[in-house]
């Protein structure tokens, strides 16, 4: 069985993660990470970081950003301390050059976008220095110490290392000294290519061929070797192109793993240096339909590759999206390398000539076989080929007219983990973590999005993409960027859970555990300890079998809200679950009765709470949000939902801002002035009457408005003392239960 994933909603924060839960449900929360020293957040020291690559070094325990005309060195912990800065514009008269040439003046700068540790005291930096890469070797020094420095003197061309344009994207690699990368390489953003840079030998390119690459959009880039045999390593790149074999499809998009041997020296005669071992094959990501008709989501937007203790077989998460023009969906997949290898071994995919159809080739693949590494493995006694430059032309020349492989990947479960359609925002970063709890093994997905276009809440404090995400193992954080800064989150949450055992349990979180007193970080040890834990099937009834009163659990933890509605207008009661599995009853309190609210086209109940389309005087009374899920009941609301009668409000003029009389009150005025008195009304409350008195008396314009309204404002105060009166009759009620329901050390 594959590893189980979790989906969990951990970061509470829709437009900066999504932890998901095992449902394969989104539930996103608002809970302020700030507030609750979850995270801390850095955007430079001038506010301005423009963050473009980030570079988590756990060796070293820093965090380094590149930004606009600058990069940083922060030390992991609370990460706007200890923060050095090196301002690295473009060269000088590069800039001019830049617009000059007709680009933007805000595209016209050195936007850092590669970060990569070259060796232990020194690290690889590269920027678009206003459409001129540049790259310079930054001195960071040795583990312990907290150096950063550049010697702006030794800068050299960045050309093939990142992109002129800084929009455009790129992905890459380093290893063994050398560089490797796919990206556009040229002004213009034509020229796509896979280059390997920074060796002693000739630097390596692709073909300029549509059959080898066409139109890529390159979204990541790993070294994977296959066996112990470190001549036989490969570098793999993840990409999206135009797929040639997708017939009269014009404009089909198909996502690709290349890869390329690290030995590739290109041929003695043909493929001089260029790629001679290139290949590719298409991964699919589709839910199974009816009839066998398939939705794929073929754009790939991120790639993560889950490091094991094999470090030949990671396994490999990918979030698609769809390009149909009927639905925007997303979804993620999840790789083997075994499969991935198998298709590369595969038949190769052929086409005799324009009228045919692509199938796979049949005939003699010459030796040895096109895509393979000169190493040991490959060779045979009698046929040893010391580099690629000793291999036959004739190899040559078949891979550089059949660099596609006839079979395609499929994901390890025939289907996505993850599947979400019609959402305000974009699933646009992944990263992964492999966390072990009571009972197994789990990979919790962190997901980054982009903008959000409504039902948002911010990590950065605005609406702003994810662009970066990196996880710290060492300390348990998860670094998160976006053009506006860097924040770090911790993985775990598991004071939010609330204070019982069996909030804790249904929360299934592998980071968190019932410790006996509170819900805290789970570590897998072997001495015997006193936790609770069911990230499974999450039933507090058989792991908090000590706080089971009448054969079930029940908790109240709300607070008194008051909200105000008038009548024919509508109204929402929010409450929002904890659990997706969980489910949600409304009852009704009037008097000393309860009763469940009846539901129809006028009251009816949707995933975020109950909605009133027209709200009527009889409406009146206290009503209950509670949830219940595998024995366990809890109130996580109570709203007093007061109705003014609609003829107190039907003379909208007298609710007009004093602006508005004086300029005689237009018909869009008046709708505005509608609007206005309702927002003011979602607004009252008991607490804060005494501020809505000053709005009004700021607002009103004189004496004889002040008068006119003032047999309003009694009534507010009455409804205040009705809600206190309200109030204190259910604390009364509550008293009666069973408040500490935590279980007891064993």
């Amino acid at each position: 069985m594959y590893k189980r994933l979790v989906i969990l909603t951990s970061i509470r924060v829709i437009i900066t993660i999504l932890w998901l839960m095992l449902r394969l449900n989104v539930l996103p929360l608002s809970a302020d990470l700030l507030t609750t020293n979850r995270s801390s957040v850095f955007i430079g020291h001038h506010g301005q970081l423009a963050l473009s690559s980030v570079f988590l070094d756990e060796y070293r325990d820093r965090l380094f950003l590149g930004g606009k005309d600058v990069l940083y060195s922060l030390m992991l912990g609370p990460i706007s301390t200890e923060a050095k800065e090196i301002h690295w514009p473009p060269l000088p008269g590069n800039k001019e050059d830049c617009i000059q040439a007709g680009k933007e003046q805000t595209e016209c700068a050195n936007f850092v976008r590669l970060l990569q540790p070259y060796n232990r005291t020194h690290l690889l930096a590269c920027g678009t220095g206003a459409f001129q890469p540049m790259c310079v070797f930054i001195y960071v020094g040795h583990r312990g110490e907290h150096v950063f420095t550049m010697n702006a003197g030794n800068v050299e061309s960045g050309r093939g290392k990142v992109p002129h344009d800084p929009s455009l994207k790129f992905a890459s690699t380093f290893s063994g000294g050398e560089l490797y990368t796919g990206l556009t390489a040229d002004f213009l953003g034509r020229d796509a290519v896979i280059f390997r840079s920074m060796s002693g030998r000739s630097t390596m390119r692709t073909e300029t061929d549509q059959r080898t690459l066409h139109d890529p959009k390159f979204i990541a880039a790993h070294l994977i070797p296959d066996n112990n045999d470190r001549d036989d390593d490969k570098v793999y790149f993840f990409f999206t192109e135009k797929a040639s074999e997708a017939g009269e499809r014009e404009g089909a998009i198909h996502t690709r793993v290349g890869r390329v041997c690290a030995n590739d020296v290109g041929g003695q005669r043909v493929l001089v240096n260029k790629w001679s071992t290139f290949i590719k094959v298409r991964l699919v990501c589709s839910v199974p339909g009816p009839h066998g008709i398939d939705t794929h989501f073929n754009q790939l937007e991120d790639v993560f590759l889950l490091r094991t203790k094999d470090e030949r077989n990671p396994d490999i998460y990918a979030i698609f999206s769809t390009i149909s023009n009927v639905f925007q969906g997303f979804a993620v997949c999840v790789y083997r390398m075994a499969d991935i290898r198998e298709a590369f071994n595969g038949p190769f995919a052929h086409k005799e000539g324009p009228e045919h159809q692509w199938r796979a080739y049949e005939g003699r693949v010459p030796y040895p076989r096109p895509g393979v590494c000169p190493s040991k493995i490959t060779n045979q006694p009698g046929r040893e080929f010391g580099s690629t430059k000793d291999f036959p032309d004739s190899v040559l020349q078949f891979a550089r007219s059949h660099p596609l492989m006839w079979r395609s990947v499929q994901p390890a479960q025939r289907q996505p983990v993850l599947v979400k359609t019609n959402i305000p925002y974009k699933l646009k970063q992944i990263v992964v973590d492999r966390v072990e709890a009571e009972d197994g093994q789990y990979d919790v997905m962190f997901i980054g999005t982009g903008k959000c276009t409504s039902d948002c809440h911010f990590l950065f404090q605005l609406p702003t993409p994810i662009t970066s995400m990196d996880i710290s193992v060492k300390r348990q954080a998860l670094y998160v960027g976006s053009p506006s800064g860097v924040a770090q989150v911790k993985l775990h949450c598991c004071e939010t859970y609330g204070k019982a055992c069996a909030e804790c349990c249904l929360a299934r979180d592998p980071y968190c555990a019932w410790d006996g007193s509170s819900c805290s970080r789970f570590v897998p040890s072997n001495k015997r300890r006193y936790r609770r834990q069911d990230v499974r099937h999450g039933n507090p009834v058989l792991q908090c079998v000590d706080q089971i009163l009448s054969g079930e659990f029940s908790l109240d933890v709300t607070e008194d809200k008051v909200v105000y509605g008038t009548e024919n207008n509508s109204t929402f009661l929010e409450c929002v679950p904890r659990s997706p599995q969980a489910t949600v009853t409304w009852l009704i309190q009037r008097d000393d009765h309860k009763e469940e609210v009846k539901l129809d086209e006028r009251v009816m109940t949707t995933e975020r709470g109950l909605l009133f389309h027209h709200l009527f005087k009889q409406d009146e009374g206290v009503y209950i949000c509670r949830t219940r899920e595998h024995g366990f009941t809890q109130i996580l609301a109570r709203f007093t939902l007061e109705v003014l009668q609609g003829d107190l409000v039907n003379d909208y003029r007298s609710w007009m801002p004093c602006s508005t009389y004086s300029r005689g009150g237009s018909a869009s005025q008046i709708g505005q002035s509608r609007t206005w008195f309702k927002d003011i009304m979602q607004l009252i409350g008991p607490s804060n009457l005494p501020h809505v008195e000053e709005y009004c008396e700021r607002m009103w314009c004189n004496d004889k408005l002040k008068r006119k309204h003032k047999g309003m404002l009694e009534k507010y105060r009455q409804a205040q003392e009705s809600a206190r009166k309200a109030r204190s009759k259910s604390s009364g009620e509550r008293n009666r239960t069973p408040r500490d329901l935590r279980g007891k050390e064993e």
